[in-house]
C-alpha cells in the first residue's frame, strides 16, 4: 500500500487544483475554437495547447528549465518574436492601395481612437472594488482596441507582463470575431444609401512608389515617434524586402517558414502565461470587457470618420470602408466588402478597403510607440 501510495503521489492527478483543470478546461476552449470554429487558428491553437502544458502538474513546462519558461525568456520577454511576427506580415502587406489614395491614412488613425478611450476606461474601472490597473496595465489592455496580436503582445510584455495572457486571449479572440462583431456596427452607423455608394478606381502604383514608401515611413517614425521603430522598423524591412525584387528568397522565407516558426513558438508562450493564478482572476474580466469595448469603439470611429469623410467629396467614399481602419489584415476589408455586395451585388470594396486596413497596422503600432514613450 505504501508504495502505491508513493506511485500515487507521483502522478499528475494527484495534484490537479481546481483552477488547473479550469484552465486546461479553457485551453481546450481555445483548441475548439481553432479546429472546429476555426476561429485564427494559427494562433489559438498553440495557445490553447501551450494552456495545457503549462497547467500540468509536476510537469514544470513553465517553471525555469521548463521548454516553455525559455520559449517564453527569449521569444517574449526580449521582444523578438512579436517583431519578427511583424517583419512577415510586412513582407505580405501589399501598401498600393493605401499610396494611391493616402487619404485613407486618415481612416486608420481615427481606428486608433478605441485605444486611448479604452485606456481612460481601464482607469476608470479602478472606482470598481476587485479593479486595480495602473497606467501600464490600462495602456496594454487599451491596446487590444487596435486589433493587432502582434502589437498587444509586444506591449503587454513590456508594459504588463503579468496580463499577457488574458490580454493575447482577448486581442486574437475579438480578432477572429471580427465577422460577427464588425457588420452591426457598420449597418447600425450608416444608411442603406450610403452602403451602396461605389468608388472610382484606384490608380496603378509604379514599384518605385513601392520601394520608397516603407523608407519614407521609417524615416518619419525615427524623426518623430523612436519609441514605434521597433515595430514599424520591423513592418517596414518586410516590406521592403516584398517590394524591391531583389532578394526574393528572403521574402519568401519572411512570408512563410520563418512567420510560421515564429507563430508557433509565440502562441506556446502566449499559453504559458494562461496558468490558474494570473488569469482566474477578476482583472481577467474587465480585460475581455474592455477589449470588446475597445474594438467596438475602433470600428464606430473608423466609420464616422469615413462618413465625413463622404459628405466632404460629395458621396465618394463609402463610410463602409472606415470599420477597415482596425489592423485586423484582410479580414477587416474582407468584411467591408462582404457587407457591400450585400446592399449592391456589383459594389466591389476589397481594393479600397485594403487602403485603410494596412494603415490600421502602422496606426496601431504608432499607438504603442506613444503608449511606449508615455508610461513605458
Amino acid at each position: 500500500m505504501e508504495k502505491l501510495s508513493i506511485l500515487w503521489d507521483s502522478t499528475a492527478l494527484a495534484h490537479f487544483q481546481l483552477g488547473q483543470i479550469v484552465m486546461m478546461a479553457v485551453g481546450c476552449l481555445l483548441l475548439y475554437l481553432a479546429i472546429v470554429k476555426k476561429f485564427e487558428p494559427l494562433l489559438l491553437l498553440p495557445i490553447g495547447f501551450g494552456a495545457l502544458l503549462t497547467n500540468i502538474p509536476l510537469a514544470g513546462f513553465s517553471e525555469a528549465g521548463g521548454l516553455l519558461h525559455y520559449v517564453y525568456t527569449v521569444g517574449i520577454d526580449t521582444g523578438v518574436f512579436p517583431l519578427l511576427i511583424f517583419m512577415g506580415v510586412g513582407a505580405m502587406t501589399d501598401f498600393g492601395a493605401l499610396i494611391a489614395n493616402p487619404k485613407m491614412l486618415l481612416l486608420g488613425a481615427a481606428a486608433q481612437f478605441g485605444i486611448f478611450a479604452t485606456l481612460f476606461g481601464a482607469i476608470a474601472l479602478n472606482a470598481v472594488p476587485g479593479f486595480e490597473f495602473s497606467l501600464q496595465d490600462a495602456s496594454a489592455i487599451a491596446i487590444i482596441g487596435g486589433a493587432d496580436g502582434p502589437t498587444a503582445i509586444f506591449l503587454a510584455s513590456r508594459l504588463a507582463p503579468d496580463l499577457l495572457g488574458a490580454i493575447a486571449v482577448a486581442a486574437y479572440s475579438y480578432m477572429a470575431l471580427v465577422p460577427i462583431i464588425q457588420p452591426p456596427i457598420m449597418k447600425a452607423l450608416t444608411t442603406p444609401e450610403e452602403r451602396q455608394i461605389k468608388m472610382a478606381q484606384l490608380r496603378p502604383v509604379s514599384r518605385r512608389e513601392k520601394v520608397i514608401f516603407p523608407l519614407a515611413v521609417l524615416l518619419l517614425t525615427i524623426l518623430f515617434l523612436p519609441a514605434a521603430t521597433p515595430l514599424v522598423g520591423m513592418f517596414c524591412l518586410g516590406n521592403l524586402m516584398r517590394e524591391c525584387g531583389v532578394v526574393e528568397r528572403l521574402n519568401k522565407t519572411a512570408q512563410n517558414e520563418l512567420i510560421n516558426i515564429v507563430t508557433i513558438f509565440l502562441g506556446l508562450a502566449v499559453g504559458s502565461k494562461l496558468s490558474a493564478d494570473k488569469f482566474l482572476t477578476v482583472e481577467t474580466l474587465g480585460i475581455l470587457a474592455l477589449g470588446a469595448v475597445a474594438f467596438g469603439i475602433g470600428t464606430a470611429t473608423g466609420v464616422l470618420m469615413a462618413k465625413l469623410m463622404s459628405r466632404l467629396t460629395g458621396g465618394a467614399v463609402n463610410p463602409l470602408i472606415g470599420a477597415a481602419g482596425v489592423s485586423a489584415v484582410p479580414m477587416a476589408a474582407r468584411v467591408v466588402n462582404k457587407v457591400g455586395l450585400e446592399a449592391n451585388p456589383h459594389n466591389f470594396l476589397l481594393m479600397h478597403a485594403m487602403g485603410p486596413n494596412v494603415a490600421g497596422v502602422l496606426g496601431s503600432a504608432v499607438a504603442a510607440g506613444i503608449l511606449l514613450a508615455l508610461v513605458g
